[in-house]
This record gives structure tokens, sequence and C-alpha cells, in this order.
């Protein structure tokens, strides 16, 4: 390939359009890739402070003596210790209250378990939206880049008298390089999207059964 066919050449010899395209689908895919590695943090650590919490609430304890371990390891647990904490606190303020129905202390923890569960959801989340926004809007922000300069290279062939091959495929390859740049951005964006949403629900699934036989346990000791 000719010097004047390279990668860089080509970039630097586009369109101010073009080259406006390409710098957003790069700033894109790198904001992209920062998102995918953080998430991908967040949701491991989300899965190993599940399996020790679970591992610790089903070793048969005193359910009053993890609560003052979760309680003095963070005032505000996450995940699924904070599902247990918010649970537990609220059940253990209704309760002490006179003549209290254990029906409606039950249902009173459950109700500060689903709010906790929403912002955990919420947490659990965060960024997806914009990984699939990259991963269904990147390609289009490619083509039309590409589609801008292949009709750029078509205008300069009317003023031309004699067509020719070499004359159009520079024009044609600086702007098919915009077409792949915005797939570049867009297919980690939708593998990383379809695999964190799949891990989400999981964890979510997991705190919701969870939070059902949580429930259980403060209905036996609400009666009890």
């Amino acid at each position: 390939m000719s010097s004047d066919m390279s990668f860089f050449h080509l970039i630097l010899g586009a369109s101010v359009v073009v080259q406006l395209v390409m710098l957003l689908l790069l700033v894109v895919s790198m904001v992209s890739w920062t998102m995918i590695f953080r998430r991908r943090s967040v949701l491991q650590e989300a899965r190993v402070a599940a399996d020790e919490f679970e591992d610790r609430f089903w070793s048969g304890g005193d359910l009053a003596t993890l609560f003052r371990e979760v309680s003095a390891q963070s005032e505000n647990a996450i995940g699924m210790a904070g599902i247990f904490q918010s649970g537990f606190n609220e059940f253990a303020r209704l309760r002490k209250q006179p003549g209290a129905d254990p029906r409606a202390v039950v249902e009173g923890a459950q109700r500060v378990m689903r709010v906790q569960l929403s912002r955990e959801t919420d947490d659990l989340e965060t960024h997806l939206s914009f990984l699939a926004t990259v991963g269904s809007t990147s390609p289009y922000v490619g083509l039309f880049g590409t589609v801008w300069g292949i009709m750029n290279s078509f205008r300069g062939l009317g003023n031309a008298q004699q067509a020719t091959l070499s004359m159009v495929a520079p024009g044609i390859a600086e702007a098919l390089i915009a077409t792949a740049m915005g797939l570049f951005a867009a297919i980690p964006a939708v593998i990383a999207y379809n695999r964190y949403s799949n891990d989400v629900e999981r964890l979510i699934n997991r705190y919701d059964n969870f939070l059902e036989e949580f429930s259980t346990v403060l209905q036996r000791q609400a009666h009890a």
C-alpha cells in the first residue's frame, strides 16, 4: 500500500465532517470501554458480596448479632446486606410499638426492603442504558460519515474530465473508516450490554428470592 493510502493519511485527508464523526466515535468508544470495565468490577463485587452474606445469613447465627455486624461494617450497607439491614431495622422498630400487629410489622419490613431493592436495581443498571445507546447508534453515526465522504468523492468527479478509480479510491477509503470505527464502538458495547443485563437480572432475582425468604423468617419471629 502506498503512503498516500495509509490509515493516518486517510484520516488527515478526510473532510471536516468525516473527521468530526471519527472523533466523536473515538471518544464514545473510550467512554464505553471505561464503563465496561467499571461495570464488570461492580458486578463482580456484588456477586462476591452476595455469596459471602448468604453464607453468613444461613449459618444459623442470631439475626440481631448479624444486624449489628453489618451495621458496624457500614452504616448504609449495599446489596443483599443492605436489604437485610433495612428490613431488620424496620422490623425491630415496628415490633417495639405497643400492640403491634405481627402481620403489619412484617408487611412494613417488606415495604422497606422493596424500596431498598429498587435502589439496588438502579445502582446495578447504571451506565447500561449508555452502552445500549452506543451499540444501537454508533453504526449509524459511522454510516453517516461514510455517506458524507462518498458524496464528497462523487461531487469531486463532477469537475473531472475523466473519472478513474484512483481519483475516488482515497475518498471512499477514508469514508469507510468511519463505518469501521462505528462498528468498533458498537460491537463491544452490545456484547457488554447483553452480558451485564443478564448478570444484573440474575443478581436482582437473587435479591428478590432473599427478600422473600427473609420475610418468611421475620414472619416466624413476629409470631413467636
